[in-house]
């Protein structure tokens, strides 16, 4: 994303988890908190930022074949505003796994942010992640050595205002996977959009 902004603006009316994209050297990925409604992935007001992950089952790395994906991940926490953090805009781009969200492979939707350009130094590690169809692969290898295995169901491009919240952090029974970045026309400080990726699991292997 160009700058996935950092923060999620919620209505007296309609709770509504935004991520925005403005031009600040790069494009934040960012999912911040919403307040006034029930989105599993996010913790209250107050509470730590620990990850509700079992030992060992944090992913490390992201693969994406069709679209030539195969990035490191790194944790994000929640920033001092309450919104979600979002990767560093460095030269060595990679994506970021939400820690209070459930880790791949375990019961619930797992959020991974990544940018879609990083300022000066060119295109994001989702740069394409718009290109992927409902059957592609992707598998997120955890710290313990095992492999969380997805196939994607749909691909959504969403206007920012429009965010669907609870489609990608409300509860499910199943394991399940978002991925987040900027997306559809650029304005002269970002994008108007947000490409999600939403995957299901299919099975987890050493």
């Amino acid at each position: 994303m160009t700058h996935l902004s950092r923060r999620v603006f919620v209505t007296a009316a309609a709770a509504s988890l935004l991520v925005s994209c403005a031009e600040h050297g790069g494009d934040g990925a960012s999912a911040a908190r919403p307040r006034g409604t029930h989105v599993t992935p996010h913790p209250s007001a107050g509470s730590s930022n620990a990850s509700a992950a079992p030992s060992g089952s944090v992913p490390v790395r992201l693969r994406i074949p069709g679209i030539g994906v195969d990035t490191p991940v790194m944790r994000l926490g929640l920033a001092q505003d309450g919104s979600v953090q979002v990767p560093p805009i460095t030269a060595r781009d990679q994506a970021g796994w939400y820690r209070s969200s459930p880790a791949p492979g375990q019961t619930g939707p797992s959020v991974i942010l990544g940018h879609v350009t990083v300022g000066p130094y060119g295109d994001g590690v989702f740069r394409r992640l718009d290109r992927l169809r409902r059957g592609d692969e992707i598998t997120v290898r955890l710290e313990n050595g095992t492999s969380a295995e997805f196939t994607v169901t749909s691909v959504r491009t969403v206007a920012k205002a429009e965010f669907p919240t609870e489609a990608v952090y409300g509860d499910v029974d199943r394991p399940e996977l978002r991925l987040i970045t900027c997306g559809g026309p650029r304005t002269g400080d970002g994008y108007l959009d947000n490409v999600i990726v939403f995957a299901a699991s299919h099975t987890t292997r050493r």
